[in-house]
């Protein structure tokens, strides 16, 4: 009995992931499209080539500071090849109450951001983003893919190959090391 059901994991374990293997040569990041804070249809196939970094924010969270550090790394990294996507979300807490121009005039002015940034969307659930979707299933996170907080960052290569997820409470300047060796690449 006890081999039938190490045998029957065994098998399922196999059946999912060769299923979940499928499914991630089936999809790429530059399928994607999203709507800019200013309500214009992006499609990430305008920032193939480049190095890029994707986050979950929010205006009124205790990790909104971060905008500072994402702001840096652009500066930093932007002529280099780096390009940084915010998107803000308010699953979290409501912890992004505001519209697109409150959203837009709070990033500006409060933390100087000139990194694209997009309109309000889903990250987890039923409603989730298809990026968001898509970018969970290639790098789940510890407990599971679902998006623990705002300011999760995914960070993905020149090719739009996604190569590494970052829980909020990693600071962006904690990431400049990874940043760099995908730059020169």
């Amino acid at each position: 009995m006890k081999k039938s059901i190490i045998l029957l994991c065994l098998i399922f374990f196999a059946l999912f992931t060769v299923n979940a293997k499928a499914k991630k040569t089936t999809e790429n990041f530059y399928q994607f499209k999203a709507k800019s804070l200013e309500e214009k249809e992006i499609s990430m196939k305008e920032y193939k080539g480049k190095v890029v970094l994707i986050v979950n924010t929010a205006s009124k969270c205790g990790f909104t500071p971060q905008y500072e550090g994402l702001e840096a790394l652009y500066k930093k990294f932007k002529d280099k090849g780096l390009v940084i996507l915010g998107f803000p979300c308010n699953q979290f807490g409501g912890q992004e109450p505001g519209d697109a121009a409150e959203i837009s005039s709070f990033c500006s002015l409060k933390y100087g951001v000139s990194f694209p940034m997009f309109s309000k969307i889903e990250v987890n659930g039923n409603n989730a983003h298809p990026l968001y979707k898509f970018l969970k299933t290639q790098l789940p996170g510890t407990l599971g893919n679902e998006i623990k907080w705002n300011f999760t960052k995914f960070l993905l290569d020149r090719n739009g190959k996604p190569i590494q997820r970052y829980a909020s409470t990693t600071k962006p300047e904690n990431i400049t090391e990874d940043i760099e060796k995908l730059l020169a690449e």
